[in-house]
């Protein structure tokens, strides 16, 4: 059951219904009749459906790009709303966090800026995905769009003139800070490049060295952040050993981010010795193999009667 649209989306009657029974219709609708719905996967439980077919060891699985999410395995004994009382019932069940929507409740607001809550006013989910508004890719540009104008007003950048580009909400696209964090040499090339393509002609070396600080802060405080919640899922788990699927286009675009987490999760969960894998394709890879498995064992059960 769809209970709310996030990111924007937003399409009228879906909002409240099983979102299986509305694909099977319009299938119908376009007549479509080779096709049997026998499951609905998310990207991140697909991701953890496809990094575990080939790593046996994966319990986790996070998506860090548009939007944020993480899911896990976890013991049908630790699950409340699920009583296994028959046989054959699985030992574990993959639990979807959502954990983009954690911190609605203002767990996390000691650690919003104010620039995170004036980006979080001109959302269409205002309040809402709190934690992914501060650690996805849908929202890092906006995230450091906000602070050079910040700083443009205090003239510590541009000579306090700001372009009508950077006056743009969103105009700041998170592909930005990758290219600008990638360039190695110090002639800030890339960075001008950006910066001329958002109305900004002439940006001194000292402009751009200030660009590119703002872009590794938030990037780093995004990458600790996403760690600081793979740590408490990894903790939970409290195994020695576990492999984490990673996707999602920040994680693989970003020249640093990988390495930062690495970091991160070394420091924040030292008991357990976490490796990070691409899960490959989780949104088809991981909903075909449920679709097989789910062949399968109804094949097994028709046999058996």
């Amino acid at each position: 059951i769809l209970t709310k649209w996030t990111k924007g989306f937003s399409a009228s009657g879906v909002a409240s219904q099983d979102v299986g029974v509305l694909l099977s219709e319009s299938l119908k609708r376009k007549g479509v009749s080779n096709i049997e719905l026998v499951a609905v996967v998310n990207d991140t439980t697909g991701a953890l459906v496809s990094c575990a077919h080939q790593y046996p060891d994966c319990q986790v699985s996070l998506i860090l790009g548009t939007g944020s999410n993480c899911s896990y395995m976890e013991s049908l004994d630790n699950v409340e709303l699920w009583t296994a009382d028959q046989d054959g019932e699985p030992k574990q069940v993959i639990i979807d966090t959502e954990w983009g929507a954690f911190g609605d409740d203002g767990t996390i607001d000691e650690y919003r800026t104010n620039l995170d809550k004036e980006l979080d006013n001109h959302t269409p989910n205002k309040g809402r995905q709190r934690f992914e508004k501060m650690i996805s890719g849908l929202y890092l540009g906006e995230v450091v769009r906000l602070i050079l104008k910040q700083l443009a007003e205090h003239k510590l950048i541009f000579d306090g003139v700001l372009s009508k580009e950077l006056q743009t909400r969103s105009r700041f696209e998170t592909r930005f800070i990758s290219q600008i964090e990638e360039e190695a040499e110090e002639k800030y090339e890339i960075c001008k490049q950006v910066l001329q393509e958002l109305g900004i002609i002439e940006p001194t070396i000292e402009d751009c060295r200030i660009i590119k600080m703002v872009c590794q802060v938030v990037s780093t405080r995004a990458a600790w952040m996403a760690a600081a919640g793979l740590g408490a899922v990894v903790d939970k788990l409290g195994m020695k050993n576990t492999t984490v699927g990673m996707d999602g286009s920040l994680y693989l675009k970003h020249p640093t981010i990988h390495d930062i987490m690495r970091v991160a999760i070394n420091e924040l969960s030292p008991s357990t010795c976490v490796k990070f894998v691409h899960a490959e394709d989780g949104s088809g890879r991981g909903a075909a193999l449920v679709a097989a498995v789910s062949d399968r064992l109804n094949k097994k059960c028709f046999n058996s009667i």
